[in-house]
């Protein structure tokens, strides 16, 4: 079943599903006494999260070395590249439902309750972005675009351009500029996220700026937060793929493993892109 084989690679049987499925009963657990302040929560949190990147070590590796041994032709390139391009496509309607709840707050909820009849209910009520909504009276500051979320912008669009960079390099060959252009992506990767930590500690001391601030607190962090999610995760896969091309692994010609963590990467691009325009500019 090598790469010239007219044969759909099937895997054999693998126990990484249930080790995953184990990994996950510990946390659900762990969640839910650590919300109930019990302390074996912690615990049973911890060992959760430990089996959960065995099972990634585990898995991934395994895959990896499929993919090495020649065992992928290109019918299975062609179903991992479908299975990415689905997969972002869930991305996009996750963060589409989120930008979805900021326009109809905005654009229908706002207006309705400064109307006149709801007037009578909240006569303080000014129906202007930002706010924490009617019958709160709690004051902040909202975060102003120019300063740390445009140098994240700048930064984001910068690994962009890195991660295309290494991708070159990959095709041509050259293994050390991609080496080169792959740590630079990760770095400014982990530099976004640090400064978006600053930012959030910032918004907390500094504008009274909180998750319970209301309409805006709550569209903001959830906007950001899950993004600063995606950028972490983002990190991490790229991460794997530097140390699996200090392996060796990859050529010009086969590359999906490469490709798929790129698109991802330049989806989290375009996804501040627009945070950065409707959650910060306007």
């Amino acid at each position: 079943m090598s790469q010239e084989s007219g044969h759909y690679y099937v895997p054999a049987p693998s126990g990484w599903p249930i080790v995953g499925s184990t990994a996950l009963l510990f946390m659900a657990f762990g969640a839910a006494l650590t919300m109930n302040k019990m302390e074996l929560g912690y615990g049973l949190l911890a060992v959760g999260f430990a089996i959960l990147i065995y099972m990634l070590f585990g898995w991934f590796g395994t895959v990896a070395r499929e993919s090495e041994s020649g065992k992928f032709n290109a019918a299975v390139d062609r179903s991992f590249r479908w299975g990415m391009g689905w997969f972002i496509l869930t991305e996009v309607m996750f963060f589409a439902a989120f930008f979805g709840a900021l326009f109809y707050m905005r654009v229908f909820s706002l207006p309705w309750l400064g109307d006149a009849d709801h007037s009578l209910l909240w006569p303080d009520f000014v129906a202007e972005w930002p706010t924490a909504g009617p019958g709160t009276h709690e004051q902040f500051t909202p975060m102003g675009a120019w300063g740390l979320p445009a140098i994240n912008t700048l930064l984001l669009l910068t690994s962009g351009v890195t991660c295309t960079l290494a991708h070159w390099a990959l095709q041509a060959g050259k293994r050390e500029s991609l080496k080169m252009w792959l740590l630079a992506t990760i770095f400014l990767g982990v530099l976004f996220l640090g400064l978006q930590i600053y930012e959030y500690g910032h918004a907390y001391a500094d504008l009274n700026l909180k998750l319970t601030s209301g309409a805006y607190g709550s569209t903001f962090f959830m906007l950001t937060g899950f993004h600063g999610f995606h950028v972490t995760l983002g990190a991490i896969m790229l991460t794997v793929i530097y140390f699996r091309c200090a392996a060796g692994h990859f050529t010009p010609e086969k590359h999906f493993g490469f490709e798929g963590v790129a698109w991802y990467w330049h989806f989290v691009d375009v996804v501040w892109l627009g945070l950065f325009i409707f959650v910060y500019l306007m």
